[in-house]
């Protein structure tokens, strides 16, 4: 099976090139896409052997269903910009597609720092029994990939949820997360996304 990386990345100049240079190494793809950075990111991921795909800033949402769209692979893996994922975890993470055992791999991360994370953790809960919902480090179907509404602020919890109620078997792969040094964004978004989260419980 073809394996294409989708990297979605804002301002990632400092990080990108060396995501981009170990992810190279695992698969047969790797698509960044730019979310309207004001840095040298694209430039920089191109140079690394990445596609680049610049979009005006439209989120992170936006920047991964542009990449599913353009992926070619048969297996679409996403990763963050900024180097907290191992790429050597890829074929741990591809293995259960490549044997017909799923159609989306959740990387699982050991802890969960964010409340709010886990918060939407124990709603997912009721429907799923997944352990890490809001991971950026998934391994998919490029057939389910381009499929997904992904509607919300963010992916957690409703991309999972979008997934199940399309029929994909679902498992989960622990992973490695690497220490970085980035401020690390609020999660006020996810007061919003919880809406988004309840919506896949209505009997529609």
């Amino acid at each position: 099976m073809v394996i294409t990386a989708v990297i979605p990345a804002y301002n990632e100049a400092e990080r990108i090139e060396n995501v981009v240079l170990e992810t190279v190494l695992f698969v047969d793809e790797v698509i960044v896409v730019d979310d309207g950075s004001q840095d040298e990111t694209a430039e920089i991921a191109r140079k690394a052997g990445a596609t680049v795909i610049v979009q005006a800033h439209r989120g992170y949402v936006a920047a991964l269903k542009c990449g599913f769209r353009s992926a070619r692979g048969d297996i679409v893996v996403t990763l963050d910009a900024d180097g907290e994922h191992n790429p050597a975890d890829i074929p741990e993470m591809t293995a259960p597609i490549e044997k017909g055992g799923a159609d989306l791999v959740l990387g699982s991360r050991l802890f969960i720092p964010s409340i709010s994370e886990r918060i939407i953790g124990w709603l997912v809960k009721v429907r799923l029994p997944v352990r890490d919902h809001g991971t950026g480090f998934r391994a998919l179907t490029r057939e389910l990939a381009v499929t997904l509404d992904l509607r919300g602020m963010c992916t957690c919890g409703t991309l999972v949820l979008e997934a199940v109620s399309k029929g994909a078997a679902v498992t989960e792969v622990p992973i490695t997360i690497r220490e970085i040094t980035k401020k690390r964004k609020r999660k006020w978004i996810h007061i919003v996304q919880v809406f988004y989260v309840l919506l896949h419980f209505l009997p529609w």
